[in-house]
């Protein structure tokens, strides 16, 4: 008889942290002993985690047993760990048989087939009443050798959830291998029949050894659930019901937030290993009708969480990364992390709502003036003061706009109904031109986080927008993004036909559609999509992973209107003294940039780093 068992590993992903090291250099200038000067230079760099897990089988993990007979080991596979994490690390293990999380038996084919009355069950992988079998872990001599857990030191049952198996306190050391051994026996009765029987194991590597790796969670029928999927994750969700009729659903923007962690969008597999199954957060998939209903298994999505590997000021690592390639980058003004990718277009965009305030977590205020190149000291707000309107518009001036919203955008006045829940105020004085989402919304879509703040275009461009009004096609020097960052452009045809720097326009025609123009093109100096049959597929590419725009549409009047069915995203371009382009999209509709509105209106943010 012959009993074969296959080794599955998972490579750990290369993750990056920060380690700060900060040098002082001090510089005194004097002359003739009468005066002094003094100075200081401050020079830093940051050390990037680097942990992954690899494996290598030393001997295969099959072998021919006799029945009546116990066999160990059969076969070996070293698991080495390299990782620079203080915090150390930590193996974990489960029963794999099948692909099946937590299937932990030796699957047998008998005849050709199939057979579950003979499957063997795992457990000490002695002589007994039952034919069994049995995993061991050992560690590796060598400076970091791995402490062993939970008896795995001998054949112990394969575990029917992810256990840990070895763990080391502390691991500096990049360079330096941590390894453990595996190996497996079985026992067989006399009465087993000859065939083949198949099992696995997988083995994940967490650092630091406070993480834990996510279990799958049970499906619902008739239903999406979304998951957490991790620790120190913050926010709920619930299930969205699919009818039995349905053969396609948009998939529910995300509430969890991850503190170091970007949002890259939904995973079907709670431990990414579907690397094609990827979705983004406001994705519409389609399926077969009742496919999720009835006693089908529903949807289990898992949020997928990318470690920042670093920060976005002064980022230059675009040009390296591959097409489609994510990685997460954290703002060091309000520590936010964002998701980033490298898009379809060459260029590196943040592929989550920009959710920058003039507070941070902690209340302290955000310092802009490193953005604002045209006028550092500016504020973020601040746009209309009711005391001065010698460098800011005036409500009295020609600018046409909605009479039921101020210049600023929402709060007319310091009542208590703008209050600092669900407006953002820079003084005592100015009014607002910020909405926080998620503070104080209706029910209409409770998932919040991820759709970010929402901006007017001065607030988007902080402040650099007033500078002479911005009018005929001019993109401001400065806007709310990170140092290296910036809103991407937009302009009408002229614009696109002149030099093509509409970077909308770049993204969605160019990249996503093949070229394919709007069939308006030729007659239209704001060419965009129309029509379900034509708009719809680019609507939704725009939602897809990694480009992940959101249907988070815009407020108006001191209200959030209508989320979940329009996306309004601001580029820096201004059309004229009261107007700026933007990215709107729907299921029916696409402008990529050419279309502009008020510069009054609250809107999302999107900032890209590009390639050249």
């Amino acid at each position: 008889m012959l009993i074969k068992q296959h080794f599955e590993g998972i490579k750990g992903s290369m993750v990056f942290g920060l380690v700060g090291l900060m040098v002082f250099c001090f510089v005194e200038l004097s002359s003739d002993g009468t005066h002094a000067e003094t100075t200081t230079a401050n020079a830093s760099v940051t050390v990037a985690e680097a942990c992954t897990m690899t494996a290598t089988v030393n001997s295969a993990h099959s072998a021919t047993i006799n029945p009546g007979q116990y066999l160990q080991p059969i076969g070996e596979t070293v698991l080495k760990v390299i990782c620079n994490d203080a915090g150390g690390y930590a193996i974990y293990a489960v029963g794999n048989a099948n692909n099946e999380y937590g299937n932990n038996k030796l699957l047998a084919n008998v005849g050709g087939s199939l057979n579950s009355a003979y499957d063997i069950a795992t457990g000490t992988a002695t002589s007994g009443s039952t034919s069994n079998w049995a995993m061991k872990v050992s560690a590796v001599s060598g400076t970091y050798a791995p402490t062993i857990q939970n008896s795995f030191d001998s054949y112990h049952n394969v575990p029917t959830t992810y256990t840990k198996v070895a763990q080391l306190n502390s691991m500096t050391d990049a360079t330096t291998g941590s390894s453990v051994s595996t190996t497996y026996a079985a026992y067989v009765k006399s009465d087993q029949p000859a065939g083949s029987y198949n099992g696995k194991v997988k083995y994940t590597m967490v650092h630091p050894t406070t993480e834990t790796p996510v279990q799958p969670q049970t499906t619902q029928a008739g239903k999406i659930c979304y998951y957490p999927n991790g620790s120190n994750v913050e926010g709920t969700m619930g299930c969205q019901t699919v009818s039995t009729s349905a053969t396609n659903a948009t998939l529910l923007a995300s509430n969890f937030s991850r503190a170091g962690y970007g949002f890259a969008g939904w995973s079907k597999t709670f431990d990414y290993s579907d690397t094609t199954g990827y979705l983004g957060p406001q994705e519409t998939i389609t399926f077969t009708a009742g496919e999720y209903t009835g006693s089908n298994p529903g949807l289990s999505l898992y949020a997928r969480w990318i470690k920042s590997a670093g920060s976005l000021q002064g980022w230059t690592g675009c040009s390296s990364l591959q097409s489609g390639a994510v990685t997460a980058l954290t703002d060091q003004r309000d520590n936010e992390t964002y998701a980033v990718a490298k898009l379809a277009d060459g260029n590196c965009w943040m592929i989550e709502n920009l959710r920058l305030a003039d507070k941070d977590s902690n209340n302290n205020d955000v310092i802009l003036s490193s953005t604002n190149t045209n006028n550092p000291s500016l504020p973020l707000t601040n746009i209309y003061d009711t005391s001065s309107t010698s460098n800011h518009l005036s409500p009295t001036s020609s600018i046409a706009y909605n009479a039921s919203i101020t210049p600023e955008g929402w709060c007319t006045t310091d009542l208590p109904a703008c209050d600092d829940q669900s407006r953002i105020r820079t003084d005592n004085t100015a009014n607002r031109d910020i909405y926080i989402s998620g503070q104080t919304v209706s029910s209409q879509n409770a998932n919040l986080y991820s759709y970010g703040n929402y901006y007017n275009w001065y607030s988007a461009t902080a402040g650099n927008g007033i500078s002479s009004f911005n009018t005929n096609n001019n993109s401001v020097g400065g806007d709310l993004c990170p140092t290296g960052w910036r809103l991407p452009k937009g302009g009408d045809k002229a614009r696109i036909t002149s030099n093509n720097d509409n970077e909308f326009w770049n993204l969605i025609v160019t990249s996503l559609n093949g070229g394919t123009l709007p069939a308006n093109y030729d007659n239209s100096t704001t060419p965009y999509y129309n029509g379900s049959t034509e708009a719809g597929p680019i609507a939704n590419a725009l939602r897809t992973y990694p480009n992940n725009f959101l249907y988070s549409s815009y407020v108006y009047g001191a209200s959030l209107n209508n989320r979940g069915n329009y996306g309004y995203y601001w580029s820096s371009t201004a059309n004229n003294s009261y107007n700026a382009y933007y990215l709107y999209f729907s299921s029916t509709s696409v402008s990529p940039g050419t279309n502009s509105s008020s510069k009054f209106c609250g809107w999302s943010v999107r900032c890209i780093a590009p390639a050249s």
